[in-house]
């Protein structure tokens, strides 16, 4: 059966801006970059784990015609696709710090529960994402 999970995909608006957000700003790095004619393939990975791909993917074809691609286009604007990321982190409060000297805006501060400390922000397309320390 299966072994793993190696892409994970959220639709972007512009892979130029995505890249300066989830490169630039959260510290993920560019796997593949690769024009496809049809498409462009757009990889990112945290730091040394390259199994494990996040695809930042323009709605459009070959997948869908130009009319859902629209509709998607809207969704996302409305961040109402439902696309989300969770990652770890060693220390949540030292990571919101350093990533809002970088910018990136938060709808919810590092804030304890019972699974550790995590908080939530939206990337610039409206997908959420959260990082959790999670209890030792």
């Amino acid at each position: 059966m299966f072994t793993g999970i190696t892409h994970s995909q959220i639709f972007v608006l512009d892979q130029d801006e995505a890249l300066d957000f989830y490169v630039g700003k959260l510290g993920l790095e560019i796997h593949t970059d690769a024009d496809l004619g049809f498409m462009r393939w757009l990889t990112v990975t945290l730091p040394g784990h390259p199994d494990r791909q996040i695809m930042l993917e323009v709605p459009g074809g070959p997948n869908m015609s130009e009319e859902t691609a629209r509709q998607v286009r809207e969704l996302v604007t409305k961040g109402a696709t439902g696309g989300s990321l969770i990652f770890s982190t060693d220390d949540c409060r030292r990571t919101y710090e350093t990533l809002r000297s970088r910018g990136v805006e938060f709808v919810e501060e590092p804030t304890e529960r019972p699974y550790g400390i995590d908080c939530g922000l939206r990337d610039p397309f409206g997908n959420s994402i959260r990082f959790t320390q999670p209890k030792a």
